[in-house]
């Protein structure tokens, strides 16, 4: 993989978004709606299409709310030492407007900050890429949700996700999406447009006892793109208190 060179205002932005979750949070309890923490384990860290660090990763995650609004912190760090060149820390906002229908609008921006041991600092523009998102999810009558989102790297990559939910059997969730990139991407590793990530998740409630059943999702992808052409099997545990 192959990262993008950015612009020193890239790392400004990140402090944008860094000193908006740090609003939210200092808002204090009368004013904040929801917080929430949790962490993920997961088998491989794969993001639309591409493996990152061919390791087993830990992927921690705190969320603050106000109104639409919500603000957080995501990060992957992989378990095996060879894998740490991917590691990843992002911070993130995003506001939503509900619909009377019961659809909702959602834009963001996500900085991704990649912490590779003995690479770039956090001060240091190179080492993040931001990406401005809007996602339409719709109704229950009509569950399907659509993402779009495009990267300020230097070929402006843009990707496109849906995603549906397909019913649940024996107690199983199952979901099923497909997501594309717009053109040629460093970013992506891709020689043109066309789809980089077709999968399907199944998901249940692991339950160990009456008060603890963490979700357990198997999902599997795969990367039909020219300069990728993988397919994935992941496992996920996620824990939250």
């Amino acid at each position: 993989m192959i990262y993008p060179l950015a612009k020193p205002r890239r790392y400004r932005c990140a402090v944008w978004v860094a000193t908006l979750i740090a609003s939210t949070v200092l808002a204090g309890p009368a004013a904040a709606q929801s917080a929430s923490i949790g962490a993920d384990i997961v088998s491989r860290y794969v993001w639309r299409g591409l493996d990152f660090g061919e390791s087993m990763s830990v992927q921690p995650a705190l969320t603050a709310g106000i109104g639409g609004l919500e603000v957080g912190a995501w990060g992957s760090y992989s378990i095996g030492r060879p894998g740490a060149e991917f590691n990843e820390n992002d911070l993130w906002a995003s506001f939503t407007h509900e619909l009377p229908s019961g659809a909702s609008v959602s834009v963001g921006v996500t900085d991704y900050y990649f912490p590779a041991p003995g690479g770039k600092g956090f001060t240091d523009g190179e080492a993040h890429t931001q990406e401005f998102s809007a996602t339409v999810s719709g109704p229950e009558s009509f569950p399907v949700t659509l993402y779009a989102g495009i990267l300020t790297d230097d070929d402006k990559s843009l990707y496109v996700e849906t995603s549906i939910p397909l019913g649940t059997v024996d107690g199983v969730e199952l979901g099923a999406h497909a997501g594309l990139v717009g053109g040629e991407s460093i970013f992506y590793n891709t020689k043109g447009a066309g789809l980089v990530n077709l999968g399907v998740t199944a998901s249940k409630e692991l339950r160990i006892t009456d008060s603890f059943a963490p979700p357990v999702a198997v999902s599997y992808m795969v990367n039909p793109s020219e300069g990728n052409n993988r397919a994935f099997l992941v496992v996920a545990l996620s824990l939250a208190p």
